[in-house]
């Protein structure tokens, strides 16, 4: 019998995929289902290259309800830039729930991965954020600190931004080039202290492995993603910042792990997860002036449910090279 296997290119996948309000939902229906079904989801296998700034993730799950589930493989080497190359790449697997056949490839170099990212912090904040938050500040100058900028132009009325980074010229170019794609204005910040101060949504977007961000940099009402520590030794987020905020995890037992609750002396505390959230079986924000805090360290049911979305569409569109078994 012959099987056939869809390759999808990042370019094909960059049309397929944009980020966008579908996106979201997307990824703010895996949250939920997170919640409220029995998903199989193991934990990450990970890979550490110190010698190199390298690091290999391997996320997985299956949903039930979902003809796919991907296997994804997210290498990330931090000291790439230095040779002229992205820090980050990588692929996905999709396989058949019901065969386990290997269905695609998806060749995205770690795209579908930046748009799950930012799609679940615009998740964040549209079910933690004050629903009249316009000022956003960003730590971090990366390919991920613009996505996360523009997803949460998607849930709410951003107005305008201030952006930190350590190398004060990326900032630069970072506020010069999102200002005229957005339509906002964007300003480099000379300190976290100056982008956070009167900003709504605060954004960690670094590989920092010493924090970042304390409580008294950020004001009451504000809320913070963190989406920069995904393993254990990274840390954006100081243990008082998350003691004065309401914490939320995307996977309590990852952020115990691998996140900022990591790091944190109430690391062995219970907390809600944003998929409780979603679902309706935990609070959100309770008040205006109270600080808000989403610890997003990627989950594998996120990278199936955007993978079996960019599978559909692909077929719907005739889109990738078929390669027959």
């Amino acid at each position: 019998m012959r099987h056939s296997v869809t390759i999808l290119t990042e370019t094909a996948l960059r049309q397929l995929v944009p980020l966008d309000m579908v996106a979201v939902d997307c990824i703010e229906n895996a949250f939920a289902a997170l919640a409220t079904k029995l998903v199989a989801m193991p934990p990450i296998l990970r890979l550490d290259i110190p010698e190199h700034r390298g690091e290999v993730d391997v996320k997985t799950a299956y949903v039930p309800g979902i003809d796919h589930f991907a296997i994804k493989i997210s290498p990330g080497f931090f000291d790439n830039p230095k040779l002229g190359l992205p820090s980050t790449n990588g692929m996905m697997v999709v396989l058949s729930s019901t065969t386990g056949l290997v269905e695609a490839l998806l060749l995205d170099n770690g795209y579908l991965t930046d748009v799950r990212t930012a799609a679940a912090g615009a998740v964040a904040a549209k079910h933690l954020a004050r629903t009249d938050a316009q000022t956003a500040a960003i730590i971090g100058a990366g390919m991920q600190a613009r996505m996360q900028l523009q997803s949460l132009t998607l849930v709410r009325p951003v107005a305008k931004a201030l952006v930190w980074a350590r190398d004060p010229a990326k900032a630069e170019i970072f506020a010069d080039e999102m200002t005229p794609q957005l339509g906002i204005p964007i300003k480099a910040a000379q300190s976290i202290a100056e982008a956070t101060g009167g900003a709504d949504i605060v954004v960690t977007t670094t590989p920092a492995d010493q924090p970042l961000l304390r409580a008294r940099d950020v004001d009451k009402g504000t809320h913070i993603t963190a989406m920069g520590s995904d393993a254990e030794h990274k840390n954006e987020i100081a243990p008082d910042l998350i003691e004065a905020a309401y914490y939320v995890a995307d996977r309590l037992s990852q952020t115990r792990k691998l996140g900022e609750l990591h790091h944190s002396p109430l690391s062995g505390h219970d907390f809600p997860e944003l998929g409780q959230i979603i679902a309706g079986l935990a609070d959100g924000r309770s008040n205006a002036a109270q600080i808000t805090l989403a610890d997003l360290t990627g989950t594998g049911i996120q990278d199936t449910a955007i993978a079996a979305l960019a599978l559909s569409r692909a077929r719907d569109a005739g889109a990738g090279q078929q390669f027959t078994l």
